[in-house]
Parts: structure tokens; C-alpha cells; sequence
């Protein structure tokens, strides 16, 4: 490996080095080597008839595999090009790498080559010393190729990289039957040995077993147990929240009842047989389970349980029954997001710690958009038991007050505050909104006499705000009410109400509290018996005064609204000065509040309104309302509202309504403010944002209608029974593949199926890692169900560390707010709009162009359905394996030439000169409707007249531009610099982008062509994700070794 590269890996981990040779290997399997079962010869998957479903292994698991490295005998299938070194592609841009990925089972070759020798021992050097080349006798015993003559170096290479996958294969197959096998036997022994006691302490309690006899038996609380329950047998129904094998005869479990953990104990003894224990050891975390035993003492050095909030008892498990199983991947479980930031930390500081051991702290984005899983979390039970807390104190505060709870609609038919952030809805074709706030409906209340109203109720608001504190929806805490003599009177009402709920708060939910801190660390809220009631004006002061300034660097001006940025610097300052948390600003400018407030008597510029704050930003806006229809009028006319829209409502004030004031809480702000969560979204349970409700994504007319995924042909029926094949990959890639996707095809990749739709995904096994190139073949409303699925049939059926590279924007979203991978983006798609194209324009091609045709240069197409002859495909051929003979140095790449491969979708465009020699050869390949078409092989042939290239390539983007296409890519290219995505901040973005440079460096992968840059293409980003720790040293080797090739 060249010594950029190998400091490159070294910068990525302190102290780790990789020393020697780069490995090589080949790419395609040897002849007369028999395809695996469930596989045919050219890699597809046989049909149910001809292969059963499974080999008696497993035969229940919903996923398939599809194996493309064994192919049929070379005299059957490998044409002329595959002879020697194979061709390789040339303007593409894209990458590859040909090595096998070292055979997990341990054998003592592979072994060697895995550790001490994986610097000093290539695969190339074990071929030499197996097969004696270069001995005297090489000759005589090595393999012979099929013109009988011994095998080149890549012959050679290819044959022991099929020995290798011919024997993974074999020890997947051996281990997958030895855990079916095993699970057999002990169900038969089970059934044989157990008595009906035995057997009815453990198994699957039936979904439909909840109406029979009703034993009234006590389910007990796991936060109610205590020493003094020791020995006592209870009945509780948890879920797995850990578990953890000591031995074939101990199993500890945690349990987890929302906010309370248990150890559990299960042993073998007695009634509790080797079969339960087994059996019980192969549960899914985040199962809930039906749990019978006897609370006992913790045996411990400790004398207590340390890692449940349940330290001074556990419980051994007598009884143990699922009563809802895990169906699907979870993405991360509760007790992975129970890892916080302090423990991450913790286990970083630590003397002992390697990196990339310690445990992740799962992403917010992840959390959040894994809402279900985040909310089984200790944390986020705290937080919305202490949500209803606010709700029930705001509710015991008001009644204690004389208020009356009140529920208000939601469509309206005008605006309540402001026309640009309501969402307009259809209703019975004409418009209605959605309300804004019950702000209307209150003061109509008021005026029907009911003296004091509140609610509690959602609120919708029409704002494109993407921050930290807003949310399109979200839940009003609204009341209003009769004014006596002074509006104050309101303020003092909701002063009462809002230290009604922070003393309830603290002194209920102390424990939830504590919980969530460790999460969320804060400090409790501090207020003062006497809440400061600041004038706006004043409160602009002592921002000024304090030398806060605005973006421009001047004063802030007392009649303007203050920005969030100038709040949270008040709040500061307030507490500084007078040691509070919370405090009220009053009397804001006129041009800051909605057309309803009242004006101040003594200066029209100023309202009657007051905003209450928590820790520097507001969490209610109040004051006194326009009562009088004339004033109220007056104001809506200057602001040029329409009254027509809100007749009701000012009808109310027509008819006589009483002075009257009020409030608006935000629950989510509160209660974000109140526990410091940083966030608003974690103080919803199921948080509406201007992302939120994405748009589906249009479901095109397919090229290949009868091979969709929405659709599959065996729709509505069993597709084994049916006797119905997989849809095949080439139709697939055409349906919705990408450019990438056409490198499935090579006979190294293997494809995992989706039994149930069909969907596709190709991978490579590489050094114990499964390298995933492109986006799965599928629907993009597809992508999450079908990337559970095969992220787990990687980890858990072939045990390989997955890697997923050049990935469009939608599989990178899945993966890093699905699954909390990292990603980053060096590479893009060079796409071209082949109906515009700057070259036709280019005064320096069009020369070459005319150049070419004055020497003579004819182009021949061959469109879609009509391949080449014969005779034209060997000329072909022929001037192929020239220009390889011409190539030099290492390359990099993603796929070999094939010329005439995928027939079926490709289109091909030859130039001769007019002797009838080849030139150069463009091919076409057919892609999904959304990406068009793909320059998949562009060669310029040695001693082809000048502008040859460029006069087939633009002839050839003119050809699919007049047949309707809308976009041509050159694949995949490398970018020039690094572009971080998700999950990836901080230190990591400076190594790995160190990395990249000297990487990008050495392999020269951004010497982008002056060509394709006069062809106006453009970089369509995509993305390299990993998940948390997979992208160490061993997984950049693992990358380069799959996309580098060194000419030998």
C-alpha cells in the first residue's frame, strides 16, 4: 500500500498501522465449478419447481439471498474479453475492487492471513506458493484455462477466489444447519422429556387468548417492590429490557415497566428445564413478557443490583411466557438510548479505553424519528408524566380559581392573528383554517357572560420555522377572563397558576425529574416569592446597558420586538442581576402585538400586553383585549383586515362584551424550558414541524411494469406455491436502479432479495465487511422495510460488518435518522441534461467533431432490441483488448468491461474510420425512469483519428435526447473535497476529511475530465455511511481493497 495511504489509515486510529503489499485478487469464478443450491448458473435464482425455498436450514426466515460469483463454465459464458486482464471501463469514473472477503470460519490459512500476515501476505502470494508458479514444475501440474495453457496471474486469481467463496459458502451453509439443527433437537426434546408442567412454564402466549377465563390474578408494579417482599411470588408483565447469558444453565434479564427496572434470575433447576433456559436465551430485547417468580435478595459482591433502578431485590424467574414478539429490526433499543452523553464520556476518559469500544450515544434525529422506541425510554416517560402534571396543576390552579374549562372548534372561517401562518383547508369546497389559537372563541365566551373560560387544546401555526423552539402544532394552555379594574389583575392570575405548577411539579415528580436530568442536565428552575415585572422599555436597557448589541453592532431599539437571541441574553442578565429564572416584561410596543390588544391610555404606541419568561424565553404571551366593536373595527381597517371574515366574532362585541384579558401557555414550551430539553420536539410526543408529513414519493410508470415491488407478479398469492421467479435485477436496475445498481451485475456481487416484495439489495463480502454499493431496487416508500430486512440478514445471518456506499439523498436520510449510521458525502453522480448540452455550443469540441468526420468517421447505432452482429460484437472485442494493452498504473473503479451484457437494455454506438476499423465504442445502459440513462462505457480506441470520442459521445446524448430523456450520468466521480452528512461532527470531520485528501491524492480521483465539465455535468452528491465505529482502519482498508486494482 503506498505510504499516503497507509498514514491516511493511521490518522484514523492513534497507534494502528498496516504494513506491506496491498491485496489483490480476481473478480470471476473458474470453470467447471458447480453453483450453490437455490442458485443457477448465471446467478439468479432458480425458480421454486427447480430449488425449494430453503434447504431445510432456517426455513422460516423472510429473507433470500441471490449469488452472483458462480457462474456458468467459461467455455458456456466468458467471451473473448474475459481472457488475460479483464477489460475495464473508461470514462465512467466509477470504482472497484476485486478482493474476497476472508473466510469467517476460522480455518488456519485464513486465520494467518487475518493477523500476523495480513501486511506480508497478499492473495496473490498464497496463489503463488499453492500453485508453485514459477517453479519448474508450474507448468506441468498448475490449472490449465480452457485453450489448455496455463492460467495467467488474474486466472489464477479468480480460481482462488471462487475456492474461497465455494468454501464460505459451504461454512454458512454447515453453521446455519448446525443452529437449525440444534434448535430441532431440543424441541423434540422438550416435547419428549417435559412433563405438562414443565412445558406450560414457558412459550408464546396466543394473540387471541384474552377473552377466556378470567382468573383475576394481581399484576404487580415493579416500582412497588421492596425488601420487605422478599420471598413473596408475584405476576408482572414487562418487557426484555437486557438480557445477558452466563452459562447454558443462567440467564440474567433486566426488566423494564416505564420508569422501573428489575434484575431477573433464571436457573435451572427443577421444574426449570435446560429447554426453557435455551429457549428463553434466543428472546428479542424489547419482547413483553408475562413474568412469574419469587422476589429474593440480590446475590452479590455488592449486596445490591447497580444497574436497575430496583437495587435491593430481583426476582427469580419461575415462569416466563412472550406475549407480543419483535416482528421487525429495531434500529436501536432501550437500553442502547439510555446511553447518554456523561457515559460516553466516562468511558472515553477512561485509562483502559480503545477507541471505538466505547458505547454511542443515539442521535436526536434518530430518536425522533423512531418516536415509538425513543418513548419507551426512561427519559421520555419522564418527561411526558411530567407534561400531564402541567396539565392536571394548570387545570387544579383555574378551578380552584373560579375558571370554567371550555372546548372550542378548531375550523375557522378567517384568520385569527395573522393571514401568512394559517393553514388553509378545504371544507365542503369552499375554504375554512385552521385555528391559530382559541383567542376568538375565548373572548366570544366572555362575552356570552361566562366570566372566567379556559382550555386546553391544539394550536396550529403556518410558520416555516426550522428551530429549536417552534412547531406547527402544537398544545395551547389558554384562558381568559372578566377585568375588574386593572389588567394587571390577569397577570396576577397567571402568576398564581404558573408557581401553582412549578411547586406541584417539583414536589410530584421528583423522581421523573431526576430521571430526566440524567439526559438532560440542568439545574432546577428558580423564581422569587415577588415576581419582577419589568417594562419593556426598561428591559431593552438593561440589555444595552449590559454592552449587548444587534447583528450590526447598535443598540437595541425600545420600540422593537426583541429576537430570540435578545430574550436569552435578558434572561442572563435578569439572572445575574436579580437571581430569577422567571420574570415578566410588560407594556410591549404596538407594532409587536396581534390587532386585538388593548392600546395604553397614557402612550398609543405602547399595548396593554405583558409576555411571561422561563430561563430567557417566553412561555406566554397575554394582556388586555379590545372590547369596544367601534375601536376594534378601527384597528382591523388600518391593518386592512376584512371583518367579513369574522362576523361572529365581532358581533360578540357589537351585542356588549365586559373589559376582559387573557393568556396563551405553549405546553411543549413549558415544558422544554422547564427541563432544559434543548429542544421542542422532545416535549411532543409526536412533534409536527415544517418536515414533518413528508409527500410520497409519485409512483412513475415503470419500464418493466410486471417486475414492480408495490406490485410483485405473485401479488395476493404464496410466490413458492405459486411457482413465481423473483423479478430479475436487469429489470429491476431498469424499473429503478441507478447507475451504481448496474455494478450488481458482476459476478462477485451477491443480491439479497426481499421475499415478500421482491425488492433487491447487492453487496460484496470484503474483509469481514458486507460493502453495499447503491440504492436498494425498490420503491423509494420501500426503502426502510427493505433495508431492516437486509441489514439483518447481514449482521445476524452472515455475520459481516455492513458499509453502505454512494447512496442518493433518500437512503441516506433512512439510514441516518432510521438507524443513527454516519454518513458524509466525496463522490456524485456526474449527471448531464443530454437536451441541452453546452458542447454544441463549444467552439473547441465542435473543431475536434468536424476533425473526425472529415477523416472519414461514421457512427452506427444499435438501439434498444437490436444489438450488434457477430462479427461487429468480435471487432469489438478485439480493439477492447487493445486499448487495455495500452493501460497503466493503478485503477479505480467500480465494475469490468462486459460489453454485452444486459443486452436487453443497453444501446450501443460505434465509430469507424473508413477502412472499417472501430474507433470507438460508446454503450448505453437503461436505468429507472427518474435517472434515464447511464454512459456506461465510452472508449477511445488506440490510433482512432482525433474527435473520435467526442463526436460518438455527443452523438450518443443526442440519440436518447431525441427519444425523450431527461438525464444521462457518467457515474459516479469523485468529489474534491470532503462534505460531512449526519452524525459525523467535531474531530471526526477533520480526520476522516485529512484522510480523504491524501486518499483523493494519491489515487488522483479528482482529475475530472475537461471533457465531461464542457458537457455540463453536474455533481449529484452521494453519500458513504457507516454505522457508529464501522469506519476504523480495518473498514478504509476494506474500501480501498474493494474499489483498487493494481496493474501487476
Amino acid at each position: 500500500m503506498p505510504a499516503a495511504l497507509k498514514k491516511a489509515l493511521e490518522k484514523l486510529k492513534p497507534g494502528h498501522s498496516s504494513h506491506g503489499s496491498e491485496d489483490e485478487s480476481g473478480v470471476k469464478s473458474p470453470s467447471g465449478v458447480k453453483s450453490p443450491v437455490g442458485v443457477s448458473a448465471n446467478g439468479r435464482a432458480q425458480s421454486p419447481a427447480a430449488t425449494p425455498r430453503s434447504s431445510g436450514v432456517f426455513a422460516h426466515r423472510p429473507s433470500g439471498e441471490m449469488r452472483r460469483d458462480q457462474i456458468a463454465s467459461p467455455t458456456e459464458s466468458r467471451s473473448s474479453l474475459d481472457h488475460g486482464s479483464a477489460p475495464r471501463k473508461s470514462m465512467t469514473g466509477v470504482f472497484h475492487r476485486g478482493t474476497q472477503s476472508p473466510n469467517r470460519s476460522g480455518s488456519k490459512d485464513r486465520k494467518h492471513e487475518r493477523s500476523g500476515s495480513l501486511g506480508t501476505h497478499s492473495p496473490m502470494r498464497v496463489v503463488k506458493e499453492k500453485l508453485h508458479i514459477g517453479d519448474s514444475s508450474s507448468d506441468e501440474g498448475g490449472p490449465i484455462n480452457r485453450d489448455g495453457e496455463p492460467m495467467s496471474r488474474n486466472q489464477l486469481r479468480k480460481h482462488e477466489k471462487h475456492a474461497q467463496q465455494e468454501e464460505r459458502h459451504k461454512q454458512n451453509m454447515e453453521k446455519e444447519a448446525e443452529i437449525e439443527r440444534r434448535r430441532k433437537e431440543m424441541e423434540e426434546q422438550a416435547n419428549a422429556e417435559l412433563t405438562p408442567e414443565q412445558k406450560a412454564k414457558y412459550g408464546v402466549v396466543p394473540p387471541n387468548s384474552y377473552a377466556g377465563e378470567w382468573k383475576h390474578q394481581h399484576r404487580a408494579n415493579i416500582q412497588d417492590f421492596t425488601v420487605d417482599d422478599v420471598g413473596k411470588e408475584v405476576i408482572f408483565r414487562a418487557r426484555i429490557h437486557h438480557l445477558r447469558k452466563m452459562s447454558s444453565k443462567f440467564v440474567f434479564f433486566v426488566f423494564r415497566q416505564q420508569l422501573a427496572t428489575i434484575q431477573g434470575v433464571l436457573m435451572e433447576h427443577s421444574d426449570i428445564s435446560k429447554y426453557m433456559l435455551y429457549w428463553a436465551e434466543h428472546l428479542e430485547v424489547e419482547s413483553v413478557v408475562l413474568v412469574k417468580g419469587i422476589l429474593q435478595a440480590p446475590n452479590s459482591k455488592q449486596g445490591e443490583v447497580t444497574g436497575t433502578t430496583i437495587h435491593d431485590v430481583e426476582i427469580s424467574v419461575h415462569a416466563l411466557h412472550v406475549e407480543a414478539e419483535i416482528a421487525d429490526h429495531l434500529p436501536f433499543n432501550v437500553y442502547e438510548a439510555e446511553v447518554t452523553q456523561a457515559d460516553v464520556d466516562a468511558e472515553v476518559a477512561q485509562p483502559d479505553h480503545k477507541e471505538g469500544h466505547n458505547r454511542v450515544r443515539i442521535a436526536d434525529r434518530t430518536r425522533l424519528n423512531n418516536r415509538i422506541i425513543d418513548l419507551r425510554s426512561t427519559a421520555s416517560q419522564g418527561i411526558f408524566r411530567i407534561q400531564s402534571g402541567i396539565c392536571n396543576l394548570f387545570r387544579q390552579a383555574l378551578d380552584e380559581q373560579g375558571f370554567i374549562e371550555i372546548h372550542t372548534p378548531k375550523l375557522q372561517g378567517g384568520a385569527t392573528e395573522s393571514g401568512a401562518s394559517v393553514f388553509k383547508v378545504e371544507y365542503f369546497s369552499r375554504g375554512a383554517f385552521l385555528a391559530q389559537s382559541p383567542q376568538l372563541a375565548k373572548q366570544m365566551a366572555i362575552s356570552a357572560d361566562f366570566g372566567k373560560v379556559y382550555e386546553i387544546g391544539p394550536v396550529f401555526r403556518a410558520e416555516n420555522s426550522n428551530t429549536y423552539r417552534h412547531l406547527t402544532e402544537y398544545t395551547g394552555l389558554d384562558l381568559e377572563m372578566q377585568i375588574d379594574e386593572h389588567y394587571h389583575e390577569v397577570l396576577r392570575v397567571l402568576d398564581r397558576t404558573f408557581k401553582t405548577i412549578f411547586k406541584g411539579i417539583y414536589e410530584r415528580y421528583r423522581p421523573e425529574i431526576e430521571v430526566v436530568k440524567k439526559h438532560f442536565p440542568h439545574e432546577d428552575l428558580v423564581w422569587l416569592d415577588q415576581t419582577p415585572i419589568i417594562p419593556f422599555a426598561e428591559g431593552v436597557r438593561m440589555l444595552n446597558e449590559s454592552g449587548w448589541r444587534d447583528d450590526n453592532g447598535n443598540p437595541l431599539d425600545e420600540n422593537e420586538d426583541l429576537g430570540t437571541r435578545d430574550e436569552v441574553q435578558l434572561g442572563r442578565v435578569i439572572k445575574e442581576k436579580l437571581g430569577t429564572d422567571y420574570y415578566v416584561l410588560d407594556k410591549f410596543p404596538a407594532n409587536a402585538r396581534p390587532f386585538y390588544a388593548m392600546q395604553d391610555p397614557n402612550n398609543p404606541e405602547l399595548t396593554n400586553s405583558f409576555d411571561i419568561f422561563c430561563r430567557g424565553q417566553e412561555i406566554l404571551s397575554g394582556g388586555q383585549r379590545i372590547h369596544d366593536s367601534r375601536l376594534l373595527l378601527d384597528k382591523m381597517a388600518k391593518l386592512k383586515m376584512d371583518p367579513s371574515t369574522m362576523e361572529e366574532y365581532i358581533q360578540g362585541f357589537q351585542w356588549g362584551a365586559p373589559p376582559h384579558g387573557g393568556g396563551g401557555i405553549g405546553l411543549e414550551r413549558i415544558l422544554m424550558l422547564l427541563l432544559n430539553l434543548g429542544n421542542i420536539r422532545h416535549a411532543s410526543m409526536f412533534p409536527r414541524d415544517p418536515k414533518s408529513l413528508p409527500e410520497k414519493p409519485v409512483i412513475k410508470q415503470l419500464r418493466h411494469p410486471d417486475a414492480s415491488t408495490m406490485h410483485p407478479p405473485w401479488e395476493g398469492q404464496d410466490r413458492v406455491l405459486a411457482n413465481i421467479d423473483l423479478q430479475p435485477i436487469e429489470k429491476l436496475i431498469a424499473n429503478y436502479g441507478d447507475a451504481t445498481n448496474t455494478s450488481w451485475l458482476e459476478p462477485r456481487t451477491e443480491v439479497w432479495r426481499d421475499q415478500h416484495t421482491g425488492a433487491a439489495v447487492g453487496f460484496v463480502p470484503q474483509d469481514g465487511f458486507a460493502i453495499t454499493v447503491g440504492d436498494p431496487l425498490c420503491h423509494e416508500s420501500q426503502y426502510l422495510k427493505t433495508m431492516t430486512g437486509y441489514l439483518k440478514y447481514i449482521k445476524k445471518e452472515r455475520n459481516l460488518k455492513p458499509l453502505w456506499l454512494l447512496v442518493g439523498a433518500p437512503v441516506e436520510e433512512v439510514l441516518a435518522t432510521k438507524f443513527n449510521w454516519r454518513t458524509f458525502s466525496v463522490t456524485g453522480e456526474q449527471r448531464v441534461d443530454p437536451a441541452h448540452n453546452p458542447a454544441d455550443k463549444d467552439a473547441d469540441i465542435q473543431r475536434k467533431i468536424r476533425h473526425a468526420e472529415k477523416e472519414g468517421v461514421k457512427i452506427s447505432d444499435y438501439p434498444i432490441g437490436t444489438p450488434p452482429p457477430p462479427e461487429v460484437k468480435k471487432q469489438v472485442d478485439a480493439r477492447v483488448e487493445d486499448w487495455l494493452k495500452g493501460r497503466k498504473g493503478r485503477q479505480v473503479h467500480l465494475t469490468n468491461i462486459h460489453p454485452w451484457q444486459d443486452e436487453e437494455h443497453r444501446q450501443y454506438h460505434i465509430a469507424q474510420t473508413p477502412d472499417g476499423t472501430i474507433a470507438a465504442f460508446v454503450a448505453m445502459a437503461q436505468l429507472s425512469p427518474d435517472h434515464g440513462w447511464q454512459v456506461k462505457y465510452s472508449l477511445d480506441f488506440p490510433n482512432a483519428p482525433s474527435g473520435s470520442i467526442e463526436y460518438i459521445v455527443t452523438h450518443a446524448l443526442k440519440q436518447v435526447a431525441a427519444a425523450g430523456a431527461e438525464s444521462v450520468t457518467f457515474g459516479g466521480g469523485a468529489s474534491s473535497k470532503f462534505t460531512p452528512g449526519h452524525n459525523v461532527k467535531g474531530t471526526r470531520v477533520k480526520v476522516l476529511s485529512r484522510a480523504y485528501h491524501a486518499i483523493a491524492t494519491e489515487l488522483k480521483l479528482t482529475n475530472k475530465t475537461e471533457f465531461r465539465e464542457k458537457l455540463g455535468a453536474v455533481d449529484d452528491p452521494s453519500y458513504i455511511c457507516y454505522p457508529p465505529h464501522g469506519l476504523g482502519p480495518m473498514a478504509i482498508k476494506a474500501i480501498l481493497n474493494f474499489f483498487e486494482d493494481d496493474d501487476m
